[in-house]
C-alpha cells in the first residue's frame, strides 16, 4: 500500500518535536508539517475547510464544530494543558480588582469562544458566583466556527487588547499574559488559586488536543491510530512522568477535564447540549488510551 502524505499542523511543543523533525515516523504515512504561528490561526481553516488532514485544535473550537456538524474527529492527545488563573489581568490604575468585582465591568477577550476564555468564565461563574451576563464583553476576532452568532461588543479594528487595558478602555482582559508592571493578575496569587482549584476539582484544564478529518478517520482508521501512537511515543520519551500531567493522553486520562469543559461550554451557550465524553470520539478514537 502506498504511503499516505498527510498535511499536518501542530504547535512547537517539546513533546511533539521528534515527530515534527521526522526522527519518529511511521512506515505507513508521512506527515507534511505546515507552520502556523500562532497555532490558533490554523483552527479556522481546519473547521471551515478541513484544510489539513491532522491539526491541533482548541477543545472548545472542536465542541462547537461538532455541534455544527463539521466533519472532524477528535484524538485524546493533549497538545496544551495549563492552569488558567494567571491569564486574567487588570490595570493597577483601576485600584484593586478581584474575581468577584467583574459584574458591570468591561472585559476584553480575543474571541468570546476561546478555550482559555471558556475555562476562566467557568471558574468565575462556578467558583466565585459571577453572573457572566452582567459583564460587558468586548471581543477582537470572529469565532472559528462561522455558524456561531457572536453578540458581544466588537473592539475598533485598530485597537490592541492590552493597550486598551492600559488606556483604561477595558477593565480586565482574559486569555492574555504580560510582564508590564502596570498590569496585575485578577486572581491575587494565581499559582495558589490554581493549586486550590486543582485540589478541589482534580482536573487539569486541557486547551488543545488533535483532530483529523472525518474522511481520513473513515478511510484509514489504521493511520489515525498510527498518528496517535506516534504522538504518544514522542510524549513518553520527551516528558518525564509528572503529577499533574499537563498533557494527558487517552480518554480516561482526559475524561474529567473533558466533562468539565463540556459543562462550562454548555453553561455559556457555546454548545446546545452536554455531550458525553464518548460522544466526542468515533469508533476508532474511542478506543485510544
Amino acid at each position: 500500500m502506498d504511503r499516505l502524505k498527510l498535511k499536518a499542523v501542530l504547535g512547537s511543543h517539546p513533546h511533539v518535536q521528534a515527530v515534527k523533525s521526522g526522527e519518529l515516523r511511521s512506515n505507513r504515512f508521512d506527515l507534511d508539517f505546515i507552520d502556523y504561528t500562532p497555532t490558533n490561526t490554523a483552527f479556522k481553516p481546519m473547521v471551515r475547510e478541513q484544510a489539513f488532514d491532522v491539526c491541533e485544535m482548541a477543545i472548545v473550537t472542536y465542541l462547537m464544530a461538532k455541534a455544527h456538524g463539521k466533519p472532524l474527529v477528535l484524538l485524546p492527545a493533549t497538545m496544551l494543558g495549563r492552569f488558567q488563573h494567571s491569564y486574567a489581568l487588570y490595570s493597577s490604575a483601576q485600584g484593586t480588582l478581584g474575581p468577584s468585582d467583574l459584574e458591570g465591568k468591561r472585559v476584553g477577550i480575543r474571541s468570546f469562544t476561546t478555550t482559555t476564555g471558556a475555562w476562566i468564565r467557568g471558574i468565575l461563574a462556578n467558583d466565585y458566583g459571577v453572573n457572566l451576563d452582567k459583564i460587558r464583553w468586548v471581543t477582537f476576532e470572529d469565532p472559528h466556527v462561522a455558524e456561531y452568532v457572536d453578540t458581544t461588543e466588537r473592539a475598533p479594528k485598530h485597537k490592541k487588547i492590552l493597550q486598551m487595558l492600559l488606556d483604561g478602555e477595558l477593565d480586565v482582559v482574559l486569555g492574555e499574559a504580560s510582564n508590564d508592571p502596570k498590569l496585575r493578575p485578577l486572581f491575587p496569587d494565581p499559582a495558589a488559586e490554581a493549586a486550590i482549584w486543582y485540589a478541589r476539582r482534580g482536573v487539569v484544564p486541557v486547551n488543545h488536543l488533535v483532530v483529523v478529518t472525518e474522511q481520513l478517520a473513515k478511510s484509514r482508521p489504521d493511520v489515525v491510530s498510527g498518528i496517535y501512537d506516534l504522538l504518544k511515543q514522542n510524549k513518553a520519551q520527551a516528558r518525564p512522568a509528572a503529577t499533574p500531567d499537563l498533557v494527558p493522553f487517552g480518554i480516561e486520562a482526559n475524561r474529567r477535564s473533558l466533562e468539565l469543559i463540556v459543562d462550562y461550554a454548555f453553561q455559556q451557550a457555546l454548545i446546545p447540549r452536554r455531550y458525553a465524553v464518548e460522544d466526542l470520539f468515533d469508533a476508532t478514537t474511542r478506543g485510544l488510551n
